[in-house]
């Protein structure tokens, strides 16, 4: 009886599942900037709630975080205006020039023994495309921070509500210990990992614009900002970084200068990437290596590339939400890592009458 129930109450959730993924895509130039905002909102309270730790009022610490968000807004903008138009006018000559690389390194080959055709590579491989979607790329990113009146409101008045919240909660409900300790031990994950990712990416962004910066090579804060941001991805977010400023410094210096620069992104990944940051982390998070590539795809593909920004905070409040759900739990636990083995083993299951 329970067995035929639950099917239909399966098939139920799958539908209500595609219907609300549909509508945010469908609902994606609204929904996009709130998500900034509210993955802003959760780095800045990391450092509001320490500055109300040492006795500053709270009307005066969220000034200052404001003002800390308006001064990096207006100078990543600035960056991204001057260097963009710079990049921009540039394309046409680095497009040409790449092309002259290709060829002499296809010459090379060809006198090594190793027949290559140009066209085939061309078709199969394109670099003048690599660098055209990098212009979009910072594009779309330039774009996205012209909406940062509309995002820092908005970080605003969910700051504002972040401590009056849990009180709201109690008035309306009462006694809601249980929920609030859930609650909390979400936001408590997310406000963790946001923080800790913000500072190895900007570690990550720092040292790769002062490395590309000594090998002569354009633009390096603009390849700096493209790292800081997408460290934020995980997995493949710092090999998407990394293919353009590899790129042009191929098409300026030769392979000597590309392997330098390729030198110093495998050397700050591991260090950072494999080394510092799962110490510091741990498993705080909690998901499988493939669920956070899956979610990877995911939410890139129904929220665009602030999505893929986003992935890891999304999938963690979705998996939350699922283990507190005794119907959907068993899908929470098959998005966790392997500790949730021990767990299930050790709870007994019900068995029917």
């Amino acid at each position: 009886m329970d067995t035929e129930a639950k099917g239909p109450g399966f098939l139920i959730q799958a539908a209500g599942f595609v219907i609300v993924v549909a509508g945010i895509r469908a609902a994606n130039p609204i929904i996009v900037p709130f998500l900034l905002a509210i993955f802003i909102a959760f780095i800045c309270s990391v450092p509001l709630f320490w500055l109300q730790s040492k006795k500053i009022p709270k009307l005066l610490a969220i000034s200052i975080i404001v003002f800390g968000i308006i001064i990096s807004s207006m100078l990543m903008l600035s960056l991204l205006g001057s260097s963009l138009d710079k990049f921009s006018i540039a394309l046409p000559s680095y497009q040409a020039r790449l092309l002259e690389q290709t060829n002499g390194l296809v010459v090379w080959l060809r006198g090594k023994g190793v027949a290559i055709s140009l066209e085939r590579l061309f078709v199969y491989f394109d670099p003048g495309k690599i660098m055209q979607l990098t212009a979009k790329l910072f594009s779309g990113l330039g774009a996205m921070l012209t909406n940062s009146f509309l995002i820092v409101l908005t970080v605003v008045f969910i700051i504002f509500e972040v401590s009056a919240f849990p009180h709201k909660l109690k008035a309306a409900f009462g006694n809601i210990d249980a929920a609030r300790a859930n609650f909390d031990k979400l936001t408590g994950s997310i406000k963790y990992y946001l923080a800790i990712k913000t500072l190895t990416s900007l570690a990550t962004g720092i040292f790769v614009a002062i490395w590309l910066a000594v090998l002569g090579v354009d633009f390096p804060v603009l390849w700096g900002l493209l790292a800081f941001f997408f460290n934020y991805v995980p997995n493949i977010g710092s090999i998407i970084a990394a293919v353009p400023a590899l790129l042009l410094a191929f098409i300026q210096f030769g392979v000597v200068s590309l392997l330098l620069a390729l030198l110093g992104y495998i050397g700050v990944n591991v260090i950072i990437g494999s080394v510092i940051e799962p110490r510091i982390m741990g498993r705080g998070v909690g998901l499988s290596t493939l669920v956070v590539f899956l979610s990877l795809v995911f939410w890139g593909w129904v929220l665009g590339p602030v999505g893929m920004l986003l992935s890891v905070p999304l999938t963690i409040t979705l998996k939350m939400a699922l283990e507190n759900n005794p119907d959907t739990q068993w899908i929470g636990i098959l998005l966790g890592t392997d500790e949730f083995k021990e767990a299930a083993i050790a709870t007994p299951t019900k068995e029917s009458p």
